[in-house]
């Protein structure tokens, strides 16, 4: 089956495409970028990097801006996916929700009234198995973005190793999974790549008083993945 892959730039739907693919073609990667950084729907930290990502592999990619007003958001999403069906065949998307209904059901919706198939591998899956999975895969994931108390800053652009992880699952009040905005990522290096993402220049930006963080990529290219 044809698959479109509704890809962020982070962990989950990355490896939610790699498991696809292993059954699966993938067709076309399918991103949308909010211009609204509190969206329901889309992750927002570095997501102009997915265009990287689908250059190291080798995948054509449908990237669409929305305004990231509630609801009216699907809208783009749903445009999204029927310009994949019209121009690459899809018949089905791949999607890495693991624990959110609010994005799995609309995206199910969505998928249903275009007449799509809707794959979600890491449903209900355990977050700390899919992140051993993830790392013994050779996934490389950083740290981009992280809103919740007991993430400090230092967490900005780290990169997720097992000693990482562990500390990661001491954080009280922060699941593993991220899935509740606690933190966002970015993989630079997986199987699915032909290169790696080199960060050249970045820089941090870390409110005290909220918590919150973001590590921004300012540039980025591409570079063996052997290098």
């Amino acid at each position: 089956m044809k698959l479109a892959a509704l890809v962020s730039g982070g962990k989950d739907s990355l490896y939610a495409m790699y498991i696809a693919g292993r059954m699966h073609e993938i067709s076309v990667i399918v991103t949308i970028k909010s211009h609204n950084p509190e969206s329901y729907m889309y992750h927002v930290p570095n997501v102009e990097l997915v265009r990287l990502q689908a250059s190291a592999m080798r995948l054509p990619l449908i990237f669409r801006h929305s305004a990231g007003n509630k609801e009216e958001e699907l809208e783009d999403l749903k445009a999204a996916l029927r310009e994949a069906q019209a121009s690459y065949g899809v018949e089905g998307a791949v999607s890495g929700a693991i624990g959110s209904r609010y994005q799995k059901n609309r995206i199910d919706g969505i998928c249903e009234e275009l007449g799509l198939v809707s794959l979600a591998p890491l449903w209900g899956r355990d977050s700390r198995e899919l992140w051993n999975e993830m790392l013994e895969s050779g996934f490389e994931i950083l740290i981009t973005a992280v809103a919740a108390y007991g993430l400090t800053g230092d967490w900005l652009g780290r990169k997720i190793n097992r000693e990482a992880l562990d500390e990661l699952g001491s954080v009280r009040y922060v699941d593993t999974a991220g899935e509740g905005g606690e933190f966002e990522t970015l993989v630079v290096n997986c199987p699915l790549f032909n290169e790696r993402i080199r960060i050249v220049r970045s820089s941090r930006v870390w409110d005290a008083r909220t918590q919150n963080g973001q590590f921004i990529i300012e540039k980025a290219v591409l570079e063996s993945r052997f290098r």
